[in-house]
């Protein structure tokens, strides 16, 4: 693998020779997209009808095509004892690192709990009661590596919320994958994956129950799918590739910087890395440390494609700018390493999780911290939130009127209902007072 030579660098300062092609290439990174449309979503279509035609055959078919795996429909399910095993012959030192990370994320979901919204008045009663999802699927993806922290911070937060049966999903399940399950309090664990688990989760097999909603990361083909069903059941998002963006002024250690780019795109090659920055003479720094930190990585090579392909160092003017092309990239996660990081805060409105800090690293945020790690991704964060409790509840509206509280309503009820052109409504409020007004029940 040749050694690595540097980020692409787009420079957006107002005197830089090139900044018209820079800001569209920057506008281009900008308007990114989970990238469903082609052959993921037309896979993810067909998957998802040979399993609404054929249940838990079509289910074992896709298995054995896509992981080599003969799977009987009646394995699907693993056994609770088989998880509580993995649980139990887990190395003491990381089953501590798991519960620590559990209670954590635990703690700070209860925070998130809701509380009883309406009103009360005369002769009416209005209230939004919240009810948790009777169950739902997590789904902790398999691939280049496992991710046991996702069984966490998917599963904790929907206990926390009161969820009654929470089913986990994974193609070849790792002890410790299985062991987090077992920590987070998962139901019931299905050694399936891809678009063929989410369109069993989502319109329900023999084997598999179907469930109300569908959580956690996955490849483009679980994501596509998890598109397609939203409507037979809930979904959290659409979900691209990790990414980051750090901003870094010249107080940030240039060592810093890169491994935090380095703890992004090694998750992937499809990850975005990217840094913006003030401070012009840190770049040469930064990619210098850059090649260091990833001669010695275990997952060099796919990090370092991932750097080259998608990731950037942006140059700006200054403090408001970094801000500003903050926003517009809106990223899944963000690190400042600045002066004063507190100050850009309450500015910065387009990110799934804002990292303030030298010594708050995104990695905290993926496994102990406590908020979800289950992020808004591909500019997303302009208009979505992290994973948490609020995504394991429904809310009902219950209403209830005394005949004074609808008498008080009714003129404007009934010309609204003919100005729409529904007589029906209208006589439906009109025969209560009326049977009222002559000593009747309605």
């Amino acid at each position: 693998m040749p050694a690595f030579d540097g980020l692409p660098r787009l420079d957006l300062r107002s005197a830089a020779p090139a900044r018209a092609d820079h800001a569209k290439s920057w506008a281009h990174l900008c308007g990114r997209s989970a990238g469903l449309d082609g052959a993921a979503d037309e896979a993810a279509r067909d998957i998802i009808a040979a399993v609404v035609e054929r249940g838990d055959a079509a289910v074992a078919d896709f298995t054995a095509r896509f992981e080599d795996r003969a799977l009987a429909p009646e394995d699907f399910e693993l056994p609770p004892a088989r998880v509580q095993a993995a649980l139990a012959a887990l190395a003491p030192e990381l089953r501590a690192a798991l519960e620590l990370a559990a209670e954590r994320i635990a703690v700070f979901h209860r925070t998130q709990l809701p509380e009883s919204t309406g009103l009360q008045a005369r002769d009416e009663s209005l209230k939004s009661r919240a009810t948790a999802l009777r169950r739902v699927a997590v789904y902790a993806p398999g691939g280049t590596a496992a991710y046991p922290s996702s069984v966490l911070m998917t599963a904790v937060p929907a206990k926390i919320a009161g969820v009654p049966e929470v089913c986990l999903f994974t193609p070849r399940p790792s002890e410790v994958v299985l062991a987090a399950a077992a920590i987070a309090g998962v139901d019931r664990v299905f050694q399936i994956g891809g678009a063929q688990a989410i369109a069993a989760a989502a319109y329900g097999t023999e084997q598999v129950p179907r469930v109300d909603k569908i959580v956690g990361p996955g490849n483009a083909y679980v994501t596509a799918a998890k598109r397609r069903v939203f409507g037979r059941c809930d979904i959290d998002s659409i979900a691209g590739p990790s990414e980051i963006l750090v901003l870094a002024d010249a107080s940030a250690d240039p060592e810093l910087i890169a491994a935090d780019l380095i703890s992004q795109a090694e998750h992937d090659r499809l990850a975005s890395a990217v840094w913006i920055t003030d401070a012009p003479t840190l770049v040469e720094a930064v990619d210098a440390a850059l090649a260091r930190q990833l001669s010695d990585l275990p997952r060099s090579e796919i990090a370092s494609y991932a750097l080259r392909e998608h990731g950037a160092c942006v140059l700006v003017d200054d403090r408001d700018a970094l801000v500003r092309e903050a926003n517009a990239f809106a990223p899944e996660h963000l690190e400042l390493l600045v002066e004063e990081p507190n100050a850009l805060v309450d500015r910065l409105e387009g990110a799934g999780a804002i990292f303030v800090g030298a010594f708050t690293p995104e990695a905290a945020g993926d496994y102990t911290a406590g908020p979800s790690h289950v992020l808004p991704t591909a500019g997303g964060a302009r208009f979505s939130s992290p994973l948490g409790v609020w995504d394991f509840i429904k809310y009902t509206s219950v209403l209830e009127l005394g005949a004074t509280a609808l008498a008080r309503q009714a003129d404007a009820i009934c010309k609204l209902a003919r100005a729409e052109g529904l007589e029906g409504h209208a006589r439906a409020v009109e025969y209560r007072l009326r049977t009222r007004e002559e000593g009747g029940t309605p």
